[in-house]
């Protein structure tokens, strides 16, 4: 009689390692969560050398900004180049602008409930008068008035360099879509162009995960500017 344990195959001793979980403290959240914490900390303690760690949240922010243009072009492009069927490309354009206006209304519908039931900033008790308005200068000019044309005119480049070298995403979207429907349009002939742009499309988020192991440091750096100020307030405020 045949030994059935014999048959059956063996599970390699390095499958079985590979199986153990891995510690907490090597996953990327956790990380992040330990540069917060580890901020608040340096803040409350250390408001000047909190200061001046600023630039690592800024770095790291700029590090994420750089790719994001390249990001949007690459995977519009090859998904569209990918779709035979333009009715289908359609279909999930539309579906994608219905999933965007129903949850960007719904962020804003929970955003006033939170602004007029929680009410941040009702405690600090500032005099308006005493604000520095030169700090929101630029944000207030950017908010300004403007027509559907003007919209509608901002998002044609004036050249597809130019898009990409002022990171305008709205821009870079409308080049993304022309040239992916010209690709598909194509056909056969620009199958080489397709298969380029899907192998930057991973060569990119190559960089993304190369960038995303900074995001602890960037975390850190982000979080102990306003650690420190909150501290600072927190201190003129029990000396008055």
């Amino acid at each position: 009689m045949e030994d059935i344990g014999a048959t059956q195959p063996r599970v390699p001793a390095v499958a079985a390692s590979n199986a153990k979980k891995k510690p907490f403290y090597t996953s990327l959240s956790w990380q992040v969560l330990f540069g917060i914490a580890v901020a608040i900390v340096l803040g409350y303690f250390k408001p000047a050398t909190a200061i001046a760690m600023k630039p690592l949240g800024d770095g790291f922010i700029r590090l994420i900004t750089m790719i994001i243009a390249v990001i949007i072009f690459c995977t519009v492009v090859t998904g569209i180049a990918g779709m035979e069927d333009m009715k289908k490309v359609g279909r999930v354009g539309g579906k994608a602008l219905l999933y965007f206006e129903v949850v960007s209304t719904l962020a804003l519908l929970l955003g006033l409930v939170v602004g007029n039931v929680v009410k941040p900033g009702a405690g600090f008790n500032v005099n308006p008068a005493m604000l520095d308005t030169k700090a929101v200068a630029s944000y207030a000019g950017q908010a300004k008035a403007q027509t559907v044309t003007d919209f509608v005119l901002h998002i044609i480049p004036t050249t597809i360099v130019d898009a990409f070298a002022r990171g305008d995403i709205l821009q870079v979207l409308l080049v993304a879509i022309l040239f992916g429907f010209a690709l598909s349009a194509m056909g056969p002939r620009c199958k080489s162009v397709v298969e380029l742009f899907d192998g930057m499309t991973h060569a990119v988020f190559g960089v993304v995960n190369i960038v995303m192991r900074l995001a602890p440091i960037g975390a850190f750096g982000a979080m102990a500017l306003p650690s420190a100020n909150t501290a600072s307030l927190h201190s003129n405020h029990w000396r008055t």
